[in-house]
């Protein structure tokens, strides 16, 4: 999957135009609209409850959308499943990262994906070159690991989700979704793993950087989309608005604002004249 020319201009890999999902009577996503570019980050934005989860799924291959329009380089698409995702390119890296934690990485690097060797009762994993690869293809990424041998749950949790960026880059995806990638992490662990997100959209990818922190999305993101109780509440350009501004529409805007003139009121000292409050 590449992007293509059309008319001058280049398609997008990814796009979602006006998708809709509900649940029963339960409104999951309204009017959202995405663009995922080659060579692009696009971050979405939102708390616990905005809709984020429904998206990944629908960009996926997990859930079908029930109206709007997504887009695979142009051609209307349903996604009937998440292989048929990884078929067309786009390869998801879940919070929880699915990896076998006492298995080496190269194993969990290969996970589902194990080339073999020889043929009939000798045909067995080429463990060899599992390694090889492995070894090589975190190095291109910049990732220098002590021993692809060890298991992977000794690895930190960055290092973990840089192990992942790097297997779907292998693999040929043209497009990353990665799910809250440095929620669990602190400081210096988030910096790493967001490196790695640069280098994947240096290498080319589109990606799709889903997080409810402003300031890491604000440091690699070119597209800004908000989300807020399923319904899209802005969506920016990163030379259209500023990082305070970004914190401020994530945060609520105007109603923390509103909260903080009432709990001004709420604490405001009695003045002089006034009768004391009731006492127990």
């Amino acid at each position: 999957m590449g992007a293509k020319a059309r008319g001058g201009e280049v398609t997008a890999l990814v796009e979602l135009k006006d998708v809709r999902k509900y649940y029963g009577n339960v409104r999951a996503l309204e009017g959202v609209s995405l663009e995922v570019r080659a060579g692009g980050i696009s971050c979405v934005l939102g708390d616990n409850g905005a809709g984020k989860s429904t998206l990944i799924k629908i960009i996926a291959g997990l859930h079908r959308h029930d109206a709007g329009d997504f887009l695979i380089e142009g051609e209307p698409t349903t996604l009937a499943s998440p292989r048929e995702a990884l078929d067309r390119g786009i390869a998801t890296v879940y919070q929880d990262l699915a990896v076998v934690p006492l298995m080496p990485v190269w194993r969990n690097f290969f996970l589902g994906s194990e080339p073999t060797k020889g043929s009939g009762p000798l045909k067995r994993l080429d463990v060899g070159l599992m390694r090889e690869t492995t070894r090589s293809a975190l190095l291109r990424m910049g990732i220098d690991l002590r021993d692809v041998d060890q298991p992977i749950g000794t690895l930190s949790g960055g290092e973990r989700q840089c192990v992942a960026i790097a297997r779907a880059v292998h693999f040929g995806a043209k497009v990353l979704v990665l799910d809250e990638p440095t929620a669990a992490l602190g400081v210096k662990q988030s910096g790493v793993v967001l490196k790695y997100v640069a280098a994947a959209r240096d290498a080319g990818l589109g990606v799709v950087l889903i997080t409810h922190n402003p300031h890491h999305a604000f440091l690699v993101g070119d597209r800004f989309v908000l989300l807020k109780r399923g319904v899209m509440s802005g969506s920016h350009t990163k030379d259209s608005i500023t990082l305070d501004e970004l914190t401020r529409q994530m945060a609520g805007g105007s109603e923390l604002e509103e909260l903080s003139h009432e709990l001004e009121r709420a604490t405001a000292p009695t003045s002089p004249g006034a009768p004391p409050a009731d006492q127990d």
